[in-house]
């Protein structure tokens, strides 16, 4: 039975990695972790028995052993430490990192020292250090699984292909909730608009960075890494009605797809199983119903995301590091409602443009990256 540790257990991932589990009852969770929804980490402990929880902080690790004090002694760590703790201990074989943000960095790099196989939902991971993460994974012989949809798909696409040569990678993008609006539009968008994405059920996160296009971009930036292929390979293309996946475009000109329903439990499966695929519950493509797929090019001028994602990817250093940092802070704002939704990309912008730039990136300069880049931020906001 392979053993698994969770990084983000009560996130929109997590949970529906839970449900996999709970659908095949063959994984067995070793370690649960989340910032601060106690009150569901609690009810996914007493259903998975996991061995190790890590919890935000020392009150909520209190909460939790009060709320638990009736089952099985577990282990219970704390904050940053804990969770890097979490990702590396022992007895997991693979650590979901389904954690949201930069946080998810160091513990990914310490599970990939510690010889886990990694099945990667945190994108942040592969933007900001994937310089020094696919490198490692390598020596340690190590696997990266992607689940994000897109990534999972051009994946599978290359199953049985790895000796042929990619001419272009054709990540598919939904358009999010704006899909179509001009720039004045955007001016009165409000943060309830943002959240409503026509597609897929997501964190609010990365609803709002769907919404920006943000998003795409950091997949972008992710696929240079999974893949190993320069950004001038990957064309971004708009599937407003999220059938395909994404496509891989093969030097003799032949293209693959990989097509389903948006359901998020697929790349998760296929990670957790991988190479194996397994029955999966829920509705399937019906192609008598499926009238027309209809394709779009990204509108640049007004979700200028993508164009910062590709800047970052060819000047590299510590820039990639930047403009995640930057949309971190800016999003947590306007989820606050303290900016408008322009002022997200604003905001990336500004940092990029005003934060010192490092052409290497050690472990040590992305933590101080994003350090700086919050601070020249605070100072503006």
């Amino acid at each position: 039975m392979r053993k698994l540790a969770i990084l983000g257990s009560t996130g929109s991932i997590g949970t529906q990695a839970l449900a996999v589990i709970r659908e095949h009852k063959d994984i067995e969770v070793e370690t649960l972790t989340c910032q601060g929804n106690i009150d569901l980490l609690e009810k996914q402990i007493r259903e998975f028995s996991p061995k190790t929880v890590c919890v935000g902080d020392e009150k909520k690790a209190k909460d939790l052993r009060e709320k638990t004090r009736d089952l099985p002694s577990f282990s219970i760590c704390v904050g940053k430490e804990g969770l890097i703790e979490s990702a590396a201990a022992a007895d997991a074989e693979m650590v979901l990192t389904a954690v949201v943000g930069m946080v998810g960095v160091e513990p990914t790099i310490e599970a990939v020292k510690a010889g886990k196989d990694i099945a990667l939902a945190n994108k942040e991971t592969l933007v900001c250090a994937g310089h020094l993460i696919m490198p490692l994974a390598k020596d340690r012989g190590v696997k990266i699984l992607p689940v994000d949809s897109e990534h999972s798909a051009i994946f599978q696409c290359l199953q049985g292909n790895e000796e042929n040569r990619i001419a272009k990678i054709l990540l598919t993008a939904s358009g999010g909730p704006f899909y179509g609006k001009t720039k004045e539009d955007l001016r009165t968008v409000t943060l309830e608009d943002a959240l409503k994405h026509p597609n897929w059920s997501m964190g609010r996160k990365i609803t709002v960075d769907s919404a920006t296009m943000v998003n795409k971009g950091l997949e972008v930036l992710e696929a240079t890494h999974l893949f190993s292929v320069d950004v001038r390979q990957i064309q971004v293309v708009i599937q407003p009605k999220s059938i395909i996946h994404s496509m891989v475009e093969f030097e003799d000109g032949a293209v693959m797809a990989q097509l389903g329903t948006p359901d998020m439990r697929l790349p998760i499966q296929y990670a957790l199983y991988y190479p194996k695929r397994r029955t999966l519950s829920g509705d399937r493509l019906d192609f008598a119903a499926l009238t027309d797929l209809t394709f779009g090019v990204p509108d640049e001028k007004t979700f200028p995301a993508l164009s910062f994602a590709r800047e970052a990817a060819e000047r590299k250093g510590n820039l990639p590091t930047i403009l995640n940092a930057a949309n971190e802070y800016a999003v947590g704002l306007f989820l606050e409602k303290r900016i408008s939704f322009p002022a997200i990309c604003e905001m990336i912008r500004s940092a990029m443009d005003g934060v010192r730039f490092r052409p290497e990136a050690a472990l040590s300069d992305i933590l101080e990256t994003e350090r700086e880049t919050r601070e020249f931020l605070e100072g503006r906001s």
